[in-house]
Order: C-alpha cells, then sequence, then structure tokens
C-alpha cells in the first residue's frame, strides 16, 4: 500500500470505486492510423485483424470512489504489452494467437474528467492523461448518452442503444487488461480490476455524432463515426486501481 498528497488529502493504493455506472462503445479502426496517433507512446497496437486495430470509447459517472464523485470520458486502445516480441505475421488468426500468447494492455490515450481532484489524483499517481473538460453523462434511460465539450467546443456526442443482459460479468473474478499510461516522457502499467453488475451489451449500437475540436478531428481520422462493433452498459461498476509500475524502455 502507498499514500498520495493531493491537494492536501492522503490518497491511499489500491484506490477504491464502490459504485459507478459506464457505456462503452468499441471498434475496428485502421491500424495504421491508430499507429500514428499512439506514436508519442512507444506501443504498438494489436492487430485483432490483419490491418485492423481495436479503439474504444467510454463515459462512466463515478458515484462512490475515493476520488469523490466525478464525469469522465475515456479513449483507449488494445495494445501488445512491453516486451511481447515483434508482431507476428498477417493472418486471419494472427491476431487471436498473438493475444493468447503475449497477452494485451489497454492504452489510455485521452481521459477527460470534470472535477480538480480526481485530475490530479489521476495524473500524479497513474499518469493517466486527465484533463479537465464539460462532461454531460446521461444514466438514467435506457438509452446512454454521454456530450463532452473541450474549451467551449463540442467534441463528442454519444449515445448507446440499449442491448441485452450479460447473463455474467464478461472479467471473470474481476481480472482487466492492464492499463499503460504516458505522460511527461514517463510509461506507466496500472493493474485494476472490475466487477460490472447489471451489463447489457449488443453488436452496434452507438450513434455519434463529432463537434469541431481537434480531438474530434483525430477520431474522425481513425475513420468514425461508424457501425461500431460492439457496445456495453453496466448499471453499476466495482473498480480497484494499484500503484503504477514504471515501464522502462528496451
Amino acid at each position: 500500500m502507498a499514500s498520495h498528497l493531493i491537494q492536501g488529502r492522503r490518497v491511499e493504493t489500491p484506490v477504491r470505486v464502490r459504485d459507478a455506472s459506464m457505456g462503452a462503445a468499441m471498434y475496428l479502426v485502421r491500424a495504421d492510423a491508430a499507429r500514428a496517433v499512439l506514436a508519442y507512446s512507444g506501443m504498438d497496437v494489436t492487430e485483432v485483424l490483419p490491418g485492423k486495430a481495436v479503439c474504444t470509447l467510454v463515459f462512466v459517472r463515478y458515484r462512490d470512489s475515493d476520488l469523490g464523485g466525478y464525469g469522465e470520458f475515456g479513449v483507449g486502445f488494445l495494445v501488445r504489452p512491453p516486451g511481447a516480441g515483434p508482431a507476428p505475421r498477417r493472418s486471419p488468426l494472427a491476431g487471436l494467437k498473438d493475444v493468447r500468447r503475449s497477452g494485451s494492455g489497454v492504452f489510455v490515450h485521452w481521459l477527460p474528467v470534470d472535477q480538480g481532484f480526481t485530475l490530479e489524483a489521476g495524473r500524479d499517481i497513474w499518469g493517466f492523461p486527465k484533463e479537465l473538460a464539460d462532461i454531460d453523462v446521461r444514466l438514467a434511460t435506457p438509452y446512454k448518452r454521454c456530450v463532452l465539450r473541450k474549451d467551449g467546443r463540442l467534441v463528442i456526442d454519444l449515445l448507446i442503444r440499449p442491448g441485452i443482459p450479460l447473463g455474467s460479468p464478461p472479467l471473470p473474478g474481476g481480472a482487466a487488461p492492464d492499463a499503460y499510461t504516458r505522460l511527461e516522457g514517463l510509461t506507466r502499467r496500472v493493474p485494476w480490476t472490475a466487477r460490472p453488475r447489471g451489463v447489457r451489451w449488443r453488436p452496434g449500437g452507438a450513434l455519434i455524432r463529432l463537434g469541431n475540436h481537434p480531438v474530434a478531428k483525430e477520431l474522425s481520422e481513425l475513420g468514425l463515426p461508424k457501425r461500431a462493433l460492439m457496445t456495453a452498459t453496466a448499471g453499476h461498476l466495482a473498480m480497484a486501481f494499484e500503484e503504477a509500475e514504471e515501464v522502462r524502455e528496451a
């Protein structure tokens, strides 16, 4: 257990989220475009299909957590862990074989939030690329929606249609792919767990409207808006974030 002083308050890891709700949309995007976006990170995307990478958009309303209550939006990519070795030759099953052999992680590319305390804690403890933004998360109706604005400009309006109930959580035992971050020249690995309840999912199911913010342009260069590979929502979500570990460059 480690302790961090954030705005005069002690925060200990693991940092726990006792109750949150979320919506997420997963997209197949061009691997070359995703690599261009992540060029600064030193990490490579997982090609789940030849020439295709996975980009996930997620919005969360934290109701009860060690960092307080706040809204959050995330842009992440499925990546090959450091030290995974050379990528396999392209073939229809190469991506699946690569994940089985080397595992996978999620690189957190952008993570705006709407409260200052979680912004400072996220950056200081884990190196999460948190920025302040205006985040309107609407989760009270079957259609889940997030409208994100930054610097007075629309970034994205994401709506997720209701899916079918999932009988069991998609993360058995709470296990989740490690999160990776890159901030101020330092790459970190963040182990975490998630225990969702009230999960619904479906193929497709997302509607996107992009604004005129530079991040919206970046998303458009990935090919968005387009049909989602799948969408998911969770009515209740508990999480725990462990201490970050620095990733040494080879």
